[in-house]
Formats: structure tokens, C-alpha cells, sequence
């Protein structure tokens, strides 16, 4: 699906997938997160994805330009989770309304891992 909006000169459709790399790049700079993350649901593992495929463990929805988001994110160990999630939520929102110009509903921080170096 995809979020649209239309003025006297045309119209502009946004994919949700362009709307993922957006909220990837954003939440990927934030500190105390190693990447995004795929959860495989045949044996439940979370792995690390790699930059080229960062959209993977994000999932977007659009419902009459309200954006939801969720995120699937590895953290690093030793880093507060809470603190973390706060920051990803609102760089994300922060990237998303200013690149889109549309409003952002929800962001769903889902921490499928903590890695430990």
C-alpha cells in the first residue's frame, strides 16, 4: 500500500517501502543500535540484516495519511533498552514527517536481540 496526496498539479505517491528506508536509515543512526532485524518465524531466531536489505524488518502501514510503523531492531548490550527506544521513536518520527510531509501514528520499537561484543 501506499500513502498518496494530490494538489492542482499533480499528485504524489509515496510506497511504504521507500517510507521503510527513511525510518531504517533514521533508526539505524541512533545510539546503542547495531542494526535492523529479520525474525524468521519458522524457528523464531532474529538475525541481523545487513544495510542493502534494512527494509526487512520494518513493516509500514498507511490509513488516511496517519503512518504506522513497526521497527525490529538489535541493540547493544550494556545500553538502557528504554532510553533507546525513546530515541528511535522520535528520530524516526522526526525523519518520516520531515522527508514526507505526512504524520506519523505510531512507532512500535520491537527489540529482538541485544548483541554482546
Amino acid at each position: 500500500m501506499a500513502i498518496k496526496t494530490e494538489n492542482e498539479n499533480g499528485a504524489i505517491v509515496l510506497s511504504d517501502n521507500v517510507i521503510a528506508r527513511i525510518a531504517g536509515v533514521a533508526a539505524s543512526k541512533c545510539y546503542g543500535v547495531v542494526g535492523m532485524a529479520y525474525k524468521n518465524a519458522t524457528d523464531s531466531i532474529a538475525s541481523l540484516l545487513k544495510w542493502d536489505s534494512i527494509t526487512k524488518g520494518i513493516k509500514v502501514s498507511t490509513d488516511e495519511e496517519k503512518i504506522t510503523i513497526d521497527l525490529h531492531v538489535i541493540v547493544e548490550y550494556g545500553v538502557n533498552v528504554n532510553a533507546i527506544c525513546e530515541s528511535i521513536i522520535e528520530q524516526v518520527r522526526y525523519a518520516v514527517e520531515d522527508a514526507t510531509g505526512f504524520k506519523v501514528g505510531n512507532i512500535n520499537v520491537n527489540v529482538e536481540g541485544v548483541r554482546v561484543s
